[in-house]
């Protein structure tokens, strides 16, 4: 038998019994970690960067392992198993910009000892079927970065094709 939705109301209060509401002013509102942006300034000494624009081509890699490593990583990673611990927006920077910054990104990364960190890019557009400029190159530099073992392309919640997750080498 269906009860009616007084009685739905009634029970809820039963329920409920002496509880009361918090005041506004005592409610504690959680503040999401704010994640990196190009704005951020991620350091102020100098870092080597060694990567090159040189072989991009026209169409981005969607995955990279690198050499002796298992496939079974490269899947590990898409699947989750090791969630971005931090993340870098590279739109709206030009080519020089994002290398810069995306090496150094990196650097600190891996000096603070995180595994996996989420690089957002953009997918952006060019003609006949070719990838935007930014997604192919960053790609690109990853590959060519000697901390980074593997990448994947992020979920659609994290960014999808314009974002990819980095797996980076852990200090020994």
């Amino acid at each position: 038998m269906k009860e009616k939705p007084e009685q739905d109301n009634d029970l809820f209060r039963q329920a409920l019994g002496d509880v009361v509401p918090l005041k506004q002013n005592d409610r504690i509102v959680p503040t999401p970690k704010p994640l990196r942006t190009k704005d951020t300034p991620l350091t102020s000494t100098f870092i080597a960067d060694d990567l090159s624009d040189h072989g991009a081509g026209d169409i981005a890699a969607t995955e990279y392992l690198s050499n002796g490593l298992n496939r079974m990583t490269l899947r590990k990673l898409r699947r989750g198993d090791w969630p971005p611990q931090d993340s870098l927006d590279l739109h709206g920077l030009t080519n020089v910009e994002a290398r810069q910054l995306l090496v150094t990104f990196l650097h600190h990364a891996t000096q603070g000892g995180l595994r996996c960190v989420n690089v957002i890019h953009g997918k952006g557009w060019r003609d006949e079927g070719r990838d935007g400029i930014l997604k192919v190159n960053t790609r690109h530099w990853l590959t060519q970065h000697a901390q980074v073992l593997a990448f994947c392309e992020a979920p659609a919640n994290a960014g999808g094709g314009g974002a990819v997750w980095a797996l980076l080498k852990t200090k020994a």
